[in-house]
């Protein structure tokens, strides 16, 4: 169970009241402040430049961009449910155009005092001002941050960069994706090239893999050979042993079947690894995909996929469709008993554990025993079997589905198991229903994208080695660490002054802060890949090698110690997380670049962007989850009644907030899921809280810094970038799939949500009470 990062109504009007805008002094300043009461940002300082560039922007002519649908991706950017109609464009520009006129005015005047300006770009702010790592011209001026800093921030950028045909969502995160792809596509290229020479064994090893996936005409010539081994084994099939042998075996050689299997720390005893058999072995994406009347055309759709996928191994079509029928009929069954999504975060619905004795019970039809003894694992500490409903329904059909309904099952997750990897028929066929039909993508990535994500997911960790040699810096690791460090001890600050937990449950909450591992960038030691066997020009070979020998390095660790050390991410992703078993936060490279992290920046923007990031993932350790499990990592109750009640009445409140959202504007009935997406939403509220806490303590540490940038004071800039940092959107079909699914509320909620709940958000941007970015006490949820 790991809480990840992604897997990222808005801001004042500044306005001052009117007898104080006639006691200003300077030309500027009373520019500044008709521009105000206009509804333009109001910069940090007033003077003529830092007034233009606030409202400079609406006086160019906005394009006719073409509107992009709605969203896809790890989450990229939902509209709000009633955003405000903003003023006519041309009104808009008109007013610009004569407050520059009278900036003019004001410069005229300027230049004939004996005193000049003092503006944020001169003096103590010259060294910070050279460093535009944020471009205040993509700031919109039509829109009032007050009223929502999402689209303040962002709404121009997304008008100007609709999402690509072959993205389902397009935002900062995923342009960090491509810049990464670029560079590992000539890290794979350099070494396919070299193969004959390569004397890096990791990289002659990748090169040889990406090379036999840009190998179409061996791939095309091979067509569905490859798995005919397994779809003829799976026509010999004469009974549910003979499946339950066939699954097992399966498992054996890396390829999972009807479930998931693999190591994990006990969730009772965290220093040491055991097996942890989870539920699986559907298509779709939930299991109210398979009964919900809104799902009916999808389940349409489904069926025709798989009906097309037996096709093309060689059934008849009117065969190909009874058998499609087949295994829907056995999904439907397995699906009822698998957890909702809700369900699945509660720590207690993912650990039963039980000897093998007691499993082979509960499922007689199933032995567990023999699994073991074929794994080549030895089993007598017992394991978690963590889903005994779902299992006990698994051994339910084995008893009682018909072998040709098991048969149908098995050939057709063999087939959608591998198409990604076989020719280009099934290629198609897969992205047909994966791709435009679920996510609304409409465009296939290019096939060098497609095979680097295999690579990825085959050897991620060998070529994030090479990753890394070539893109991060010991500096930018320190200057990170350093981050990570400053914002830990805000939080720690925050647990001891909050006013609704006893001293009993907050001295074992600063227990568990202390024994905090951060991880920052790439492991400490590279894996060893000298036993993986990669030949040339054998694309489905080489990754059924691959799966079978990460499958056994992964369940090796069963019986062994926890590893603290063990990423479960590659230093390429684009992503954080948090391991509640270690007690780790961990910050793979990928992430810490621009925007979220620039070593060239100022405070503010990193504390916005990557420390957010940072309070996010520490926060995970005390959401609705993360609270469950002591420093040690042992899921064990330390909190008293009365504060757990305490928590959960704060929290109640959160999930009240996001289920009001309204992300999809053609979709009024879809709401956020604010009791799915609690414990992201808790991190994110304590997250940013945390970081711009430890932005102000570096203040008062170094007040030299306390200076404004472009017309933004620091604690604007603040909250400039952590907007920014969940810039993007998400085409409307997946993100109707994410809001059904994903435990990450819509990107642009995400964006406005914290800052809406933190009174240091209205008084860096003088928002005033009725304001959509400004909730009133009473509504205001503050848990840490």
């Amino acid at each position: 169970m790991l809480l990840h990062w992604m897997i990222f109504p808005a801001r004042t009007r500044c306005q001052t009241d009117a007898d104080q805008r006639v006691e200003r002094a300077s030309c500027c300043d009373a520019v500044a402040a008709l521009a105000t009461s206009a509804g333009y940002a109001r910069p940090a300082n007033t003077s003529c430049n830092a007034v233009r560039s606030a409202i400079a922007p609406a006086c160019k002519p906005q394009q006719n961009s073409t509107h992009a649908p709605p969203g896809d991706g790890s989450a990229y950017a939902r509209r709000l449910s009633q955003p405000l109609a903003p003023m006519s464009h041309t009104k808009t520009s008109t007013l610009a155009l004569a407050l520059l006129v009278a900036l003019a005015g004001c410069q005229r005047e300027a230049q004939t005092s004996s005193t000049p300006e003092k503006t944020a770009t001169s003096a103590p702010a010259a060294t910070a001002a050279a460093k535009p790592a944020f471009d205040i011209g993509e700031l919109d001026a039509v829109t009032n941050a007050c009223q929502n800093l999402d689209d303040f921030v962002n709404g121009r950028w997304k008008k100007a960069n609709p999402i690509p045909a072959d993205r389902t969502s397009w935002g900062v995160s995923d342009v960090l994706v491509e810049n990464s792809l670029t560079t590992q596509r000539q890290i794979a290229e350099d070494a396919a090239r070299q193969a004959d020479t390569q004397t890096n064994p990791v990289a002659h090893k990748i090169g040889m893999l990406y090379a036999s996936g840009m190998d179409e005409a061996a791939i095309e010539a091979a067509g569905d050979r490859p798995i005919k081994p397994q779809l003829d084994a799976i026509a010999a099939l004469t009974s549910g042993k003979e499946v339950a042998d066939y699954i097992t075996h399966r498992f054996a050689e890396g390829d999972a079947q009807v479930f998931d299997f693999g190591a994990r720390a006990d969730f009772k005893h965290a220093d040491r690894q055991i097996g942890f058999a989870q539920e699986g072995g559907l298509g779709l994406p939930t299991k109210e995909y398979y009964v919900s009347p809104e799902y009916a055309p999808i389940r349409e759709a489904y069926l025709a996929y798989i009906a097309k996928s037996f096709e093309l191994t060689g059934s008849t079509a009117d065969a190909a469709k009874a058998q499609a029928s087949e295994v829907l009929a056995l999904e439907t069954r397995l699906a009822a008993a698998s957890l909702t999504r809700t369900e699945a975060r509660d720590p207690r619905n993912q650990y039963h554990f039980v000897s093998t004795a007691e499993a082979d019970k509960l499922t007689p039809h199933f032995a567990w025993s023999n699994f073991f003894a074929v794994q080549g694992i030895d089993s007598g500490a017992g394991f978690s079997l963590s889903q005994p409903r779902f299992f006990a329904e698994f051994d339910r059909q084995l008893a009682n589905a018909p072998i040709a309904q098991w048969q149908a099952y098995l050939r057709f997750h063999t087939i959608n198991d591998a198409s990604k990897q076989l020719s280009k028929a099934f290629v198609d066929n897969n992205f047909a229903f994966y791709g435009k039909t679920l996510s609304g993508q409409p465009e296939q990535q290019p096939r060098w994208k497609r095979v680097l994500r295999t690579v990825n997911g085959a050897m991620g960790e060998g070529l994030g080695q090479l990753y890394v040699a070539k893109v991060f810096t010991p500096d930018a690791k320190q200057r990170a660490s350093d981050l990570v460090d400053n914002v830990r001890v805000a939080l720690k600050a925050r647990i001891e002054n909050v006013d609704w937990m006893s001293p009993e449950t907050k001295a074992k909450a600063i227990a568990k802060w202390q024994t905090f591992l951060p991880k920052i960038g790439y492991p400490d030691t590279w894996r060893d890949w000298s036993g993986l066997e990669i030949v040339p020009g054998a694309y489905y070979r080489n990754l059924q090698a691959a799966a079978k020998f990460n499958y056994h390095y992964d369940i090796a660790q069963i019986g062994k110690p926890t590893d603290r050390m063990r990423w479960q991410m590659t230093p390429q992703t684009v992503n954080a997380y948090y391991d509640p078993s270690t007690n780790s936060i961990n910050f793979p490279a990928g992430i810490l670049q621009p925007p979220f992290f620039d070593a060239s920046a100022d405070d503010a923007l990193n504390y916005g962007g990557i420390g957010a990031v940072i309070g996010h993932e520490a926060t995970h350790g005390f959401d609705d989850e993360g609270r469950q499990f002591d420093g040690a990592g042992n899921n064990v109750d330390w909190w008293t009644p009365q504060d757990r009640k305490a928590f959960e009445q704060r929290a109640e409140r959160l999930v009240k907030q996001f289920d009001a959202y309204v992300p999809l504007p053609d979709h009024p009935t879809v709401h956020v899921n604010g009791r799915l997406s609690l414990g992201e939403n808790i991190a994110d509220l304590g997250g940013t809280n945390v970081a711009y806490d430890a932005l102000q303590a570096d203040l008062r540490a170094h007040p030299e810094r306390a200076v404004a940038i472009d017309g933004y004071s620091p604690d604007q800039r603040f909250f400039l970038n952590y907007a920014r940092s969940w810039r993007g959107q998400t085409r409307e079909q997946q993100q109707l799939v994410y809001l059904a699914s994903d435990p990450h509320a819509p990107d642009n909620l995400r964006a406005i949500a914290p800052p809406s709940n933190m009174p240091s958000f209205a008084k860096a941007f003088s928002c005033k009470a009725g304001d959509a970015m400004v909730r009133s006490e009473k509504d205001r949820v503050v848990i840490w």
